[in-house]
């Protein structure tokens, strides 16, 4: 089977420090990392909403260099601190990246991340080409 690290330029320092590649093409997909609201510099802002925005601006980095956008995701679990107190404000971010046909989704609450402040994780699986 044929695999291929997926590394947008600025996302070297994730495949080497962190021993992960941002997305993995196998199998006809590519199986994206998590991705939290650490903006690619390593900077958190205390703000939900731009840590959604974030993650979702780094998910389409992948996608992007896999000749991709997010019309290509097929499933998506998200992992938040504090779900109930933002899940309506996640939703009308994620509508903005999102695309017909909407990928599967999943909403869970954990009790913390691996960075202090971060507030939300998504991951996410496309189909390549």
């Amino acid at each position: 089977m044929d695999r291929q690290a997926i590394i947008p330029s600025g996302m070297q320092g994730i495949y080497q420090e962190w021993k992960m590649a941002p997305g993995h093409l196998s199998g006809g997909h590519i199986f994206l990392t998590g991705f939290t609201g650490v903006n690619p510099d390593g900077s958190i802002s205390d703000d939900p909403e731009a840590q959604m925005r974030s993650a979702f601006d780094q998910i389409g980095s992948v996608l992007s260099e896999a000749g991709l956008d997010f019309g290509a995701l097929v499933e998506m679990t998200s992992y938040h601190i504090g779900l109930r107190d933002h899940l309506e404000l996640f939703k009308s971010v994620r509508a903005e990246y999102v695309k017909e046909p909407y990928p599967a989704w999943t909403a869970i609450e954990v009790a913390g991340f691996a960075s202090e402040g971060v507030t939300i994780e998504i991951r996410a699986i496309a189909r390549a080409g």
